[in-house]
């Protein structure tokens, strides 16, 4: 039974992260390394949007994320 990684929302099978969003020893990547290839991601999936909008989006979308929602940036971006 697949589930949602708790760092991006990719379906995954087990555990709690996905591969995109480990290091190389299966720890969850620092929020900088996360933030900006979830950034990365959004520029390349919609051509028309530029890169304020892409961090805005991905910091709300992070918020609904069980790993970053109580993250300092994600809050702050939230209120």
């Amino acid at each position: 039974m697949s589930h949602s990684c708790e760092s991006c929302g990719m379906s995954i099978d087990t555990g709690r992260y996905c591969s995109y969003c480990v290091d190389s020893h299966g720890q969850l990547q620092d929020f900088e390394t996360r933030f900006e290839r979830m950034v990365q991601w959004a520029l390349r999936e919609d051509a028309a949007l530029d890169r304020p909008t892409a961090e805005q989006r991905t910091l709300a979308y992070m918020a609904r994320m069980p790993a970053w929602a109580q993250h300092p940036r994600v809050r702050a971006a939230a209120s």
